[in-house]
């Protein structure tokens, strides 16, 4: 994200976030990948989950979600081998989330990916215990598949993706986001 805003010119700092008062005092929300039940459980320390679901009540505001952040995103996740995992959510995304669609850690893969949002050029993806999105609302918007299973998705202000676009040195999944923040605050 660094690199992204230098590559805009844009001034922007990125911080850490850890607790909700400094969820509440962001202007969008990058929520990683990593083991997406840890991620939950920490979030509900601090009043961090319930903070960003203040925030996206009252504002909508920005969120970009990449693999285990796009199964945090969702309003329901299942996991592909065990099921139900009763995980918190945060539900920003009308979305049902399957974990581990493409197998567990040793099925980690790159694939080139085409990204409406990001322009024509192809997107080398890095997938890593990767989830896919199986279910979605209306006004949800699939915004990259990988053959049939769906791995971009775009709601409002939200950005789920089931890859890890900071693995790579192509900055334009940022850069959309960083967009993104720019519209938000006008």
């Amino acid at each position: 994200t660094k690199l992204a805003l230098k590559k805009l010119n844009v001034e922007g700092e990125v911080i850490w976030t850890k607790s909700g008062e400094e969820v509440l005092s962001v202007d969008g929300l990058i929520i990683p990948g990593g083991e997406s039940t840890v991620i939950g459980l920490l979030s509900t320390y601090g009043r961090a989950l319930d903070a960003v679901k203040e925030k996206i009540l009252e504002e909508e505001f920005p969120i970009l979600g990449t693999c285990a952040g796009l199964i945090i995103m969702a309003k329901r996740a299942y996991d592909k081998i065990v099921g139900q995992t009763n995980q918190e959510l945060l539900g920003a995304m009308d979305i049902t989330v399957e974990r581990n669609s493409f197998g567990r850690q040793k099925e980690s893969f790159e694939a080139d990916l085409h990204i409406s949002v990001i322009g024509e050029k192809s997107f080398r993806a890095v997938f890593i215990r990767a989830p896919s999105v199986k279910e979605y609302g209306s006004k949800v918007e699939v915004i990259a598949k990988l053959e049939e299973y769906i791995v971009g998705v775009k709601e409002r202000n939200f950005l789920g993706l089931a890859f890890h676009p900071e693995l790579t040195n192509d900055t334009r999944v940022h850069e959309y986001f960083i967009n993104l923040l720019q519209e938000y605050k006008r």
